[in-house]
């Protein structure tokens, strides 16, 4: 820092160079660190949702619901600390369902542990659907393993769980990816006809970062992201 200072180089600039300073290196239309900070955009909610315990400082920023990012700096822990994400309400019952698939485009960090995925919801908060497009680091989803499939448009491991309040199906990818899209209403109806739920309602499809570590402060950058359904 003093050598940076006699070049005459302001400190903040200097950490946003370097990547560790708590907000976005340009301008957004919206930041916060407040825990439970949301914006709401276009049709979508953005959420900070610093839910885990042991969290350290995190800035969540966005320019639109389909342009935004998080800069967080949880330490080297087990347990999930945070899912910054962005929410689309649908709330359509699946067999009324004629499409409904998401795009995603994000750049995120080689170190920590984390994943990006969708947390789709059906029936309110009864069934969880995580969908890992990319893991990182040591983390594991919930409950046991139960087959491998090839289902809206990527190849998976299947888990399937209980977290005490809802079940939840896991679907890891088998090779991360940080682009691409998803058809939610096929992978609905493939959990529908192996009979692990019935004809529900999608309710909400978000997409964002479980995050577990990011000692020393990353970014986790979505370039795009969007939900379409009719």
């Amino acid at each position: 820092m003093l050598r940076t200072a006699r070049l005459g180089i302001p400190a903040l600039i200097l950490a946003a160079i370097i990547g560790v300073t708590s907000a976005p290196a340009h301008a957004a239309v919206w930041s916060s660190s407040d825990r439970w900070g949301t914006w709401t955009n276009g049709g979508y909610t953005l959420y900070n949702n610093i839910w885990g315990s042991g969290y350290g400082p995190q800035t969540i920023w966005a320019n639109s619901y389909s342009n935004w990012g998080v800069w967080a700096n949880h330490p080297n822990t087990g347990g999930v600390k945070s899912y910054p994400n962005s929410t689309r309400a649908v709330n359509r019952r699946l067999s009324s369902l004629q499409s409904a698939t998401s795009s995603f485009n994000v750049s995120v960090p080689n170190a920590g542990a984390y994943t990006s995925a969708y947390d789709i919801w059906a029936d309110g908060h009864t069934y969880e659907i995580m969908l890992w497009m990319n893991k990182y680091g040591p983390v594991g989803p919930l409950g046991s393993f139960q087959t491998n499939a090839s289902v809206g448009g990527h190849s998976w491991a299947v888990y399937r769980g209980s977290n005490g309040s809802n079940q939840v199906f896991s679907f890891i990818r088998t090779s991360n990816t940080n682009s691409g899209s998803v058809d939610i209403r096929a992978i609905m109806n493939w959990i529908r006809a192996r009979g692990w739920f019935g004809d529900v309602t999608l309710s909400e499809v978000q997409f964002g970062y479980e995050i577990t570590s990011s000692s020393g402060g990353m970014n986790f950058n979505t370039n795009s992201f969007s939900v379409s359904f009719s």
